[in-house]
C-alpha cells in the first residue's frame, strides 16, 4: 500500500475490486446485472481520462458500462430530456454526470435529475442530505477513496487537524462533512481564504481537491504530515495533481502520487457503489 512513503492507490483499488467482483457475481446470479451509465458533456480532458478508466474497470468486473456523450452547447432543457430518457430506457443501477459540465448548465438541476437510488456519485440533494445526517448507504467515491487511504495507513481521525483545500461538491464539501462525522478538527480553504500557508502548516493531514497544479508546495507542509492529492491537471500534456510532488514527498510521512494515487481508488468505489445499488434493487 505504501513504499518509501508513497501511497500505491492501485493496490488499495484492487482490494476493493475483489469485493465488488463478488457482489457483481451474486447480483448476476439473481438476475440483475450491475449497469453504470455516464453522461459526458463537452470534451474536458481530465474528465475524458477518468471516463475511459471507469469503462475499462467496469468491463473487467462484469459491470455493464454505457457512455452517453453530448456536445458542449447542449441546452439544459435538452440535457434534462436526455437524462429522463436514459433512465427510462436503461435498467441502470448507477448513473453519474461527469463533472465539470459547461458553465451554462446549472449543475444542481442536472444532478437532481438523477434518481437518488442510482446516484452513485451521491450528488443529488437527497443523498447529500443523508451524508450530512450520517445516514447514507453509500459514500461519494472520491471522499470514500480518501478514507480508504487513511484506513490503509491505520489513521484514526479523532482529534486530528485536517485541512481541506477546495470546497467543491465532488470532494471538499462531502469530505468536510465526513471528517467532522469522524470527529476530526477541520479547516477549509477556498479562494477567499487568508493565511493559507499557516493553516496548512498546522495540519496533520492535508487533502487537496482543486484541479490546479502547484497550489500546495513543500514549504506549506510540516514534517510528517499526510498529503492526499485528489486534483487532476495537465501540464505539457502530462497528468499531474494539485501538489508539487517532488517538494512534498521528502517531508510528508505519506503522500499520493498522480497518476496512481487517489484516481484508481475513486473508480473502485464508484463501481462498488454501482454493485451495492444493484444489490439494493434485488432486495426491494
Amino acid at each position: 500500500m505504501i513504499k518509501n512513503n508513497i501511497i500505491d492507490g492501485k493496490i488499495i483499488a484492487e482490494s476493493i475490486h475483489t469485493n465488488t467482483q463478488k457482489m457483481v457475481a451474486e447480483c448476476i446470479d439473481k438476475g440483475v446485472t450491475p449497469h453504470l451509465g455516464v453522461v459526458f458533456v463537452g470534451d474536458d480532458k481530465p474528465s475524458a481520462t477518468y471516463v475511459r478508466k471507469k469503462g475499462e474497470a467496469a468491463e473487467k468486473l462484469g459491470i455493464r458500462f454505457d457512455l452517453f456523450t453530448y456536445p458542449a452547447d447542449i441546452t439544459e432543457i435538452e440535457l434534462m430530456k436526455e437524462m429522463k430518457r436514459i433512465q427510462a430506457e436503461n435498467k441502470l443501477t448507477g448513473l453519474i454526470v461527469q463533472l465539470p459540465i459547461p458553465d451554462h448548465l446549472y449543475t444542481p438541476t442536472v444532478l437532481n435529475a438523477i434518481d437518488p437510488s442510482i446516484d452513485v456519485d451521491c450528488l443529488t440533494n437527497e443523498n447529500q442530505g443523508k451524508l450530512l445526517m450520517n445516514t447514507q448507504e453509500i459514500l461519494p467515491p472520491t471522499p470514500a477513496a480518501v478514507f480508504s487511504i487513511l484506513e490503509s495507513l491505520s489513521i484514526d481521525l479523532v482529534g486530528k487537524n485536517v485541512t481541506l483545500i477546495g470546497v467543491g461538491a465532488l470532494v471538499g464539501k462531502p469530505l468536510t462533512v465526513m471528517c467532522i462525522n469522524a470527529r476530526a478538527s477541520v479547516t477549509t480553504i477556498n479562494t477567499a481564504t487568508r493565511d493559507t500557508k499557516e493553516k496548512c502548516l498546522n495540519a496533520d493531514i492535508i487533502i487537496t481537491g482543486v484541479g490546479k497544479h502547484g497550489i500546495l508546495t513543500g514549504d506549506m507542509i510540516r514534517e510528517g504530515a499526510i498529503v492526499i492529492d485528489t486534483g487532476i491537471d495537465f501540464v505539457n500534456g502530462k497528468m499531474v495533481g494539485d501538489i508539487i510532488f517532488d517538494e512534498i514527498v521528502h517531508k510528508a510521512s505519506a503522500v499520493t502520487p498522480t497518476p496512481g494515487g487517489v484516481g484508481p481508488i475513486t473508480v473502485a468505489h464508484l463501481l462498488a457503489n454501482t454493485a451495492q445499488c444493484a444489490q439494493k434493487k434485488i432486495r426491494s
